[in-house]
C-alpha cells in the first residue's frame, strides 16, 4: 500500500514585485496552513519522505507543515521538478520515489495539484485550494505503478473555520 498526501502552497503575495519563484506567503497563508497542518496532525500517518518545490511559497508552506507533524525538515527533498504547474513534473517525481517509501508527502502547485488529486483519486474537485490536502492511497507496492487510487481524505481550510 502506497499513500500520497498532495498540499497545494498556502496562499500567496503578490505585494512585491519578485520573481514567480521567490514570492511570499500572505498572513492569511500562513494561518491557513497552520489551520490544516494543526488538524490533520493526528488524522494521518507521518510520512516517510517529504518533497516540496523550490519555490519560496511551497517551501515556506513545507516548513509550517514540517513543524506541525514534527518531521525534521532538513529531510525534505526539494524537487526542482515540483515547480510545475501542469502535472507531469509532479506524476514523474512522485513515480520515481523509492518503492521504500510508503507515505509521500508533497507541497506544489495549481493546476499541478488538482490534476493529479483528479486524475489519481476516487473524488473530484474543481479546484484543490491554497493550503488544500488531499490524501490517496493505492493498492500497489511500487511507485512506477500507481494508478487508480482511493481519495481517503481531504482538507480544505474553509473546512476548518
Amino acid at each position: 500500500m502506497k499513500t500520497l498526501l498532495i498540499v497545494r502552497h498556502a496562499k500567496s503575495s503578490w505585494e512585491y514585485p519578485v520573481d514567480d519563484k521567490d514570492r511570499t506567503l500572505k498572513l492569511r497563508g500562513i494561518k491557513d496552513a497552520h489551520l490544516v497542518a494543526n488538524y490533520i496532525a493526528d488524522k494521518i500517518d507521518p510520512p516517510d519522505v517529504i518533497y516540496s518545490s523550490i519555490a519560496n511559497r511551497a517551501l515556506h508552506t513545507c516548513a509550517i507543515f514540517t513543524r506541525c507533524l514534527n518531521y525534521p525538515f532538513d529531510k525534505v527533498v526539494i524537487k526542482e521538478d515540483m515547480y510545475d504547474f501542469g502535472g507531469s513534473g509532479l506524476v514523474e517525481t512522485v513515480k520515481s520515489c523509492d518503492d521504500e517509501v510508503d507515505t509521500l508527502m508533497v507541497f506544489g502547485h495549481n493546476h499541478a495539484i488538482t490534476a493529479v488529486s483528479n486524475t489519481y483519486g476516487s473524488t473530484l474537485f474543481d479546484n484543490v485550494p491554497t493550503s488544500g490536502v488531499v490524501v490517496i492511497q493505492f493498492d500497489t507496492n511500487s511507485w512506477k505503478t500507481i494508478n487508480a487510487g482511493t481519495t481517503i481524505l481531504k482538507v480544505f481550510p474553509k473546512d476548518l473555520k
